[in-house]
């Protein structure tokens, strides 16, 4: 039962591999997807309707087919817009430093010294994010700060937004 599930899934990682390795444009990843994951999905759907009949629903598989139908209009939306990712390791695997740190954050001292510590460690995983060095990226910020009179003065200093980061 276990195996016919990671079937399906490892032919739509596999899927992503190709997608995220060919430096695809997101209307080209949206039509790859409806032709390529699209049809693995469908068929993925069909199996879990018919293991569902096959399976005890108060059993450990049966909970996990069950869950799987009820959330299935969510783990399909990812075809339907190139601009999003099968999963959320990303997100999960850039929280997973702060997370551990978690009892650190304790001896902030302040409310605004935790509110400090959470805006720097957004600061680095962003500029990770965008492949900028998180040093280099501090030290342009930090420089130009106190120029900054503007909205859009300070909306330049975000990674992204200004072509020489």
């Amino acid at each position: 039962m276990v195996s016919g599930a990671l079937t399906y899934i490892r032919k739509l990682y596999a899927i992503e591999k190709k997608i995220r390795n060919g430096g695809y444009s997101p209307e080209q990843i949206y039509e790859i997807r409806q032709a390529k994951s699209k049809p693995v999905l469908d068929d993925f759907e069909k199996w879990l309707k018919k293991k569902r009949k096959q399976t005890l629903p108060k059993g450990l598989l049966g909970k996990a087919v069950a869950y799987t139908m009820n959330q299935w209009h969510r783990l399909i939306g990812y075809i339907e817009d190139g601009n999003l990712s099968i999963d959320n390791n990303m997100a999960e695997n850039s929280i997973r430093p702060f997370v551990l740190g978690r009892k650190n954050w304790l001896f902030s001292g302040t409310p605004e010294g935790a509110e400090a510590s959470a805006l720097l460690y957004t600061l680095i995983e962003i500029a990770k994010a965008k492949n900028l060095e998180p040093w280099a990226y501090l030290q342009y910020i930090f420089d130009r700060l106190p120029l900054a009179v503007t909205l859009e003065d300070y909306e330049a200093l975000l990674p992204g937004c200004n072509p020489i980061l």
